[in-house]
């Protein structure tokens, strides 16, 4: 049994419970949260609580995770976007929401468990739990991925990534201006405090490198068009905090906001982070060609982000 305990920062006060646990503990889900709480792993001092309980500043929330049960991945029936699909590889877009392959928490329901459904051979050189994954999405990040479907297809592909060669483009929405051609150079690495977040100030941390390729301004916020070498875990969203313009939508590194002025009332439609994988390029594994895909923001993005421009556009007429 792993045993945590969390404060309540002021700025979270009147938060609901299940709400504050899912961005201290991102691995699991608000289903999950919601079990933990429901089954009497989390106490919050003397207080009787449940999922929708208040929180006060200063309170201390304890919870008990039970120890994890190593999952089996299992074939299931859940709908998944195949882009292209060939001998030697399966690239997909992914949908917000779905994590990429079972871990802790996380059973089934995954990308690995709908692969394994729809896609007669994968890879078996990532293991179990990880046929096929060369590469991952954050569980709120939509967008692109390429699946190996045998095991020198996944060497390749691996080689690739790991040689920077591999070029992945994403959009996202983010706190005030921030302008084309800004480049951020900074190390990630685990957060020593909080180990559920990464940070570009810890000790142990690997090269990483941030590039904004294009920039659509609005009053309060930016369209970004973003390129990565690397592929960090949270990079983006670590990155884009790191100097003061966190991604919008993203609870756990500092994106959310309470209120919101009238033209930036559509944000508050948002229930993930607004980003997306948008473009994907690589070598073909087996015959060398430059493969490129490109996927349009899912509907929950691009209804946001009409509804801000409408918005925007209508304070500016008045």
């Amino acid at each position: 049994m792993t045993h945590l305990q969390f404060q309540v920062p002021a700025t979270e006060a009147g938060q609901r419970l299940d709400h504050f646990l899912v961005t201290q503990i991102p691995e699991h889900s608000r289903s999950q949260i919601q079990r933990l709480i429901k089954d009497g792993h989390v106490r919050l001092g003397g207080r009787t609580v449940t999922p929708h309980t208040a929180l006060r500043a200063g309170d201390a929330v304890f919870v008990d995770l039970p120890p994890p049960v190593e999952p089996k991945p299992i074939s299931q029936p859940l709908p998944i976007d195949i882009v292209y699909e060939d001998d030697d590889v399966v690239v997909v877009n992914k949908a917000a929401g779905m994590v990429v392959h079972p871990a802790a928490g996380h059973a089934d329901g995954t990308l690995v468990n709908a692969l394994l459904y729809h896609i007669e051979d994968l890879s078996g050189i990532g293991g179990e739990r990880r046929p096929g994954i060369v590469h991952r999405l954050d569980r709120g990040t939509s967008g692109l991925m390429v699946v190996a479907k045998n095991d020198a297809a996944h060497v390749e592909l691996t080689r690739q990534f790991q040689d920077r060669e591999v070029e992945k483009e994403y959009v996202a929405l983010v706190w005030g201006v921030v302008q084309p051609g800004r480049r951020i150079d900074a190390p990630i690495g685990r957060d020593p405090v909080h180990r559920e977040k990464m940070s570009a100030r810890a000790r142990r941390a690997r090269s990483a490198v941030t590039r904004v390729t294009h920039a659509e301004h609005m009053r309060g916020v930016s369209l970004l068009h973003l390129a990565i070498a690397t592929g960090r875990t949270h990079q983006i969203r670590v990155h884009l905090s790191a100097i003061g313009h966190p991604i919008v939508g993203d609870r756990l590194y500092g994106g959310t906001r309470r209120h919101q002025p009238a033209d930036l009332r559509a944000l508050t439609h948002l229930e993930r982070p607004f980003l997306h994988a948008a473009r994907l390029a690589f070598g073909h594994p087996t015959d060398e060609r430059r493969m490129e895909f490109t996927a349009p923001l899912p509907a929950d993005l691009q209804a946001v982000l009409d509804e801000l421009r409408s918005d925007q556009e209508e304070e500016r007429r008045r």
